[in-house]
């Protein structure tokens, strides 16, 4: 590591640098002023990466593009700026990152660069430059021997590799860091022994949690910092890969952060030909403050929006802790299809096949209901549409919805699977399940729906996230505006009366998919779906008959015991 360096001051220069201090500090209070009781600016970076074979001139324009932004005019005024997942350097440009609790400015701490590598110590001195928050996601290296207590084996150079978050202040200190739990595909980093559950503080009176890209289909960390935690502001960076119809990167953002009324700083990588991009800044229940997809282009561009505040909460009920997460043992899947686009955009599907489904065809002007059932979930759905009027007899193909329901684990191969309940339309372009999940031309679009109802009774349980989930033929989901949402409890029993519904006022032409996304993660105390003895162990009191059983027999032990009472009294 190197050493700090120690120079001699004549009191001119004390006096001289004292000053200096000053008004640095009245800058960095200035900028901290942007931010009001009632808002805060955020900035997300939609990030193409160089990807040449030169290595070194790959982190050289990445860099060169990361500071370009850092120090445009379009990002001024920004409180916190977040940059993509893995967009910055390689295996090959690997670095240390310090401890948050150490402090440390890399800017200040090591100048030369001989312990961190110089793209680190650039982005500090950056975010030193423009005091602003800068976030940003690289590959970590980190010695085995910094944690004892990982057992695992170690690789022959004596280092753990991370995808790793790191936080920078306004003065260019590491303030956090948060590495990645739930790798994607065949993604070769490791992983922390136990999953980290991380959130850091701002000036600006906001505390943030972060996780990355494929976190956000689990609830650690990213729904226990929420319902434990009571955080209300995250960052995220992500590199997703879209799937059609219920895994697009916007839809899945607006989703998460509707469906926990959270603010969601997320930065997305854009690489059409991965089918990785979508960026966006969300204020929960309202809904998106911005957001892009890009489907023919790849860019490198900031989105700013000024992010109302939540108040502050106190501390939500316990959850489980980390060290009690589960391994679901894996069941086959079907071979996973892709489709590419005219533009170059790349898109898998996502396992339709695993749903129960019903084919709706569309003719003309027409309304319909439909009940589809699959394991436990029943999905009630109910149509009205009407034809183009400017469509010609002569371009008329095959188009209609499936009406899908799905009660299991989704089971993508070499990722971590989690538990889903899902009630959903999707799009297609013939009779068969293999014409449907896909893009779709507007002259495949033929039907304007009028009306759209999902209702469905979810049980309860431990670990839950129900959302809203839609997209269109942009892949822009539809914004709360656009749709009803509701979740009841029923009364006298452990199930949640979901209801999502096409808004009165609104009439679509290009509605991809439309469902009621149930994330049940690893499915822990889930009502009914374990015997009568996990349910009162999981906190479910009897209901119905149940109920009336143990009200008798309560009443029974009564009448016994003063009857007892009355014979010890004789």
């Amino acid at each position: 590591m190197a050493k700090p360096m120690i120079k001699a001051y004549t009191l001119w220069q004390l006096v001289l640098l004292m000053l200096i201090g000053v008004q640095i500090s009245q800058q960095a209070s200035i900028r901290a002023e942007r931010a009001s009781e009632d808002f805060y600016t955020a900035a997300v970076v939609e990030f193409s990466q160089a990807d040449g074979t030169d290595l070194t001139a790959n982190l050289a324009d990445n860099l060169a593009g990361y500071l370009e932004l850092i120090n445009s005019p379009n990002a001024t005024g920004a409180d916190i700026m977040v940059f993509p997942e893995m967009t910055l350097n390689s295996v090959n440009s690997l670095t240390y990152v310090p401890p948050p609790e150490k402090n440390a400015t890399p800017c200040l701490d090591d100048p030369s660069a001989e312990y961190y590598h110089p793209f680190f110590v650039e982005i500090s001195c950056a975010a030193r430059k423009v005091k602003r928050y800068i976030v940003i996601n690289i590959n970590e290296k980190q010695l085995c021997s910094d944690t004892p207590e990982d057992t695992r084996p170690c690789a022959s150079n004596g280092h753990n590799i991370f995808n790793t978050n790191v936080v920078f202040d306004r003065n260019g200190a590491v303030v956090s860091r948060y590495r990645k739990v739930h790798l994607y595909l065949n993604e070769a980093r490791n992983t922390t022994v136990l999953p980290e559950v991380v959130t850091f503080d701002t000036d600006f009176n906001v505390t943030f949690g972060h996780f990355i890209c494929f976190d956000i289909a689990f609830y650690v960390p990213s729904v226990e910092l929420v319902v434990k935690h009571g955080v209300r502001d995250f960052v995220y960076p992500t590199k997703w890969h879209s799937q059609l119809p219920f895994y697009t990167a916007v839809q899945v953002q607006l989703g998460w952060a509707y469906g926990n009324d959270v603010n969601l700083l997320a930065a997305g990588a854009s690489r059409i030909e991965y089918g990785s991009t979508g960026s966006g800044i969300y204020n929960g229940r309202k809904g998106t403050l911005t957001s892009v997809i890009k489907l023919t282009e790849n860019e490198r561009r900031i989105y700013v929006a000024q992010v109302p505040k939540y108040k502050r909460t106190e501390q939500r009920r316990q959850h489980r802790t980390v060290s009690q997460m589960r391994k679901h043992v894996r069941q086959p899947t079907p071979e996973q299809k892709t489709q590419t686009t005219s533009s170059g955009f790349v898109m898998t599907r996502d396992y339709i096949e695993q749903y129960n489904t019903t084919w709706m065809s569309l003719e003309y002007a027409g309304n319909a209901t439909a009940n589809v059932c699959h394991g436990k979930l029943c999905c009630h759905f109910e149509l009205e549409w009407n034809e183009l009027l400017n469509m010609e007899v002569g371009n008329r193909r095959i188009f209609g919805y499936r009406l899908g329901a799905y009660d299991g684990w989704r089971n993508e191969p070499n990722v971590d699977p989690n538990y889903v309940r899902n009630c959903g339309i999707f799009a297609c372009s013939g009779v068969t399940l293999d014409d449907c999940g896909y893009m779709l031309s507007p002259d495949q679009l033929r039907f304007n729906l009028s009306r759209l109802v999902i209702e469905a009774k979810y049980p309860k349980s431990e670990e839950i996230l129900l959302m809203p989930n839609s997209v269109r033929d942009n892949l822009l989901p539809l914004e709360p505006s656009q749709f009803e949402w509701s979740v009841q409890e029923e009364e006298d029993s452990h199930m949640l009366n979901v209801r999502f519904a096409l808004a009165k006022t609104e009439s679509l032409s290009n509605l991809l998919s439309f469902a009621i996304f149930g994330n049940y993660y690893d499915e822990v105390c889930t009502y009914g779906a374990g015997s009568p003895e996990k349910d009162l162990e999981c906190g479910y009191k009897p209901t119905g008959d149940g109920a009336a059983q143990l009200r008798s027999f309560g009443t029974w032990l009564l009448v016994l015991a003063v009857g007892f009472i009355f014979h010890l009294c004789k």
